[in-house]
Formats: structure tokens, sequence, C-alpha cells
């Protein structure tokens, strides 16, 4: 995948961005993007999180999943500290492109809980209100063992 750097469109017309070709991502006022990952594969939703500029850029240039982390305050691959890494099948920007989804060859787990997908608790209702309940909650690995502080 080749790439320009991002720009916001200065066009008054939104069919510039909603209808036309031009890539023209829409960071929000923390100069992000909310991406999801799913697995192309399988179609499973597997994590949602943030891309900066740089994270964009690195992840079309690589063919691997950059992200910026908030709470860290920086860019990171996915993998680095795992090995857990996502290779990129496929990017779609949504309709006002200020979000974007990328399938991937999921290498291992999503989850930093170790956990195939970020997605392993279903909300659910009775009698004591509305909470979580675990599926899909099997590890994968054990994340004490690779993420040493």
């Amino acid at each position: 995948m080749e790439f320009a750097r991002p720009t916001v469109s200065t066009s008054a017309d939104i069919n510039d961005r909603e209808e036309g070709l031009a890539f023209q991502p829409k960071f929000d006022a923390s100069g992000l993007l909310t991406c999801v990952a799913t697995d192309a594969a399988t179609g499973d939703v597997l994590m949602v999180a943030h891309m900066n500029d740089e994270a964009l850029r690195k992840t079309i240039a690589s063919g691997e999943a950059w992200y910026f982390s908030r709470s860290r305050g920086r860019l990171w691959r996915k993998g680095e500290s795992s090995g857990h890494t996502q290779r990129v099948v496929e990017m779609r920007m949504d309709c006002d492109q200020d979000a974007i989804w990328i399938r991937v060859e999921q290498h291992g787990a999503a989850c930093h809980t170790g956990r195939q997908s970020c997605f392993y608790r279903a909300v659910t209702t009775g009698d004591g209100g509305t909470q979580l309940s675990f599926v899909d909650a099997d590890r994968l690995f054990d994340p004490n063992a690779v993420y040493r502080k």
C-alpha cells in the first residue's frame, strides 16, 4: 500500500469526504482515529484501539498493525512485547473517514489478557441487573509471564 500524508479536507462539500476516493483521515481533537481489528479468516472482532497519524502511516507502509496507546502516550507495534502480531490483509475507512477497520491475520492472541479477542465477556441482564458473563474466555498465554514489569 502506498501512502501520502493524510490531510483534513478543507472542502465545504461533505461529499468530497464521504463519496470521493481521496484518502483524508479525520483525526479527533486528540489526533486519533478509532481502529477496529477483525480476524480476516473468521470475521471475529479482535480489538478496538486507536491510531495517530504515525501509526496509520506505519501500518500502511509495513503491513503490520501499529497503534497509539492513550494510557502509555506512545506508539506501539502489535506484538512488540508479546510476539502476538497482526498482519494487515485489508484496510477500510468508514464513511466520514474518522474510523478505520483492519482485517488482520492474527498470530497468537489479540488481547493483553492472553485471550484471542478483547471481547470475551457478554453483557447479560437478569434479576441481579446488568452484568457480564465469560464467553470465549480461555487464555492462550499467561500475561504475567509475557508482560514482565
